[in-house]
């Protein structure tokens, strides 16, 4: 792993930086757009307000690290973000297949045309996140909070959303079926078009 010190001050985009050791830097505001980052410690670093649109962060290591940044377009399959700082990202159109997303705060994240495919995110806070048209097939959301979320259009087929909270959720036209919804709360979420063809719906809360 290579060692590197980012000048912060610098525009930065397309650089290499494959598994640079870049733990605990400060790198707020950096240009890394498209740039490489596959394989590349970053936990712990502050990448607030950080370009890192279409970057490349494939297997990246980003654990507990502030990515409150634009990461649309960024390939993030298999990284980690276990703890990481996401609220209010820009995360359209990313790739987070197979990502580690274990007590990652996403609140407020923009999630719309995001890859989320078999991702865990049990017991996430996903309050008020946009996941329009967002990939969660087969994903773990068991106990995930989705109060006011956006997943109008989203498929979200053979999830796992039991005891989710889903209240307020907009869930018009999504694609539920096969999704396990057990004792789910969907109080005030409006379901309109949704198919929940073959979908768990025992013991939900609907008002």
């Amino acid at each position: 792993m290579t060692d590197a010190i980012l000048p912060t001050h610098k525009l930065l985009p397309g650089a290499d930086l494959e598994e640079a050791d870049l733990a605990g830097q400060n790198l707020q505001g950096v240009n890394l757009a498209g740039a490489r980052l596959m394989g590349a410690n970053l936990s712990r670093s502050i990448l607030i307000g950080a370009l890192l649109e279409g970057a490349n962060l494939i297997s990246c290591q980003l654990i507990a690290a502030d990515v409150r940044a634009n990461l649309m377009g960024a390939n993030l399959m298999q990284a980690d973000l276990t703890e990481a700082d996401l609220r209010g990202a820009n995360l359209r159109g990313a790739n987070l297949m197979r990502s580690h997303l274990h007590r990652t705060f996403l609140a407020g994240a923009f999630l719309s045309g995001a890859n989320l495919m078999g991702v865990n995110l049990q017991g996430a806070d996903l309050r008020g996140t946009d996941l329009r048209g967002a990939n969660l097939s087969g994903a773990n959301l068991q106990g995930a909070n989705l109060m006011q979320a956006d997943l109008q259009g989203a498929i979200v087929t053979e999830a796992n959303l039991e005891e989710a909270n889903l209240q307020g959720a907009n869930l018009a036209g999504a694609n539920l079926a096969g999704a396990n919804l057990l004792c789910a709360e969907l109080e005030q979420s409006n379901l309109d078009g949704a198919n929940l063809a073959g979908a768990c719906l025992v013991g939900t809360v609907k008002a």
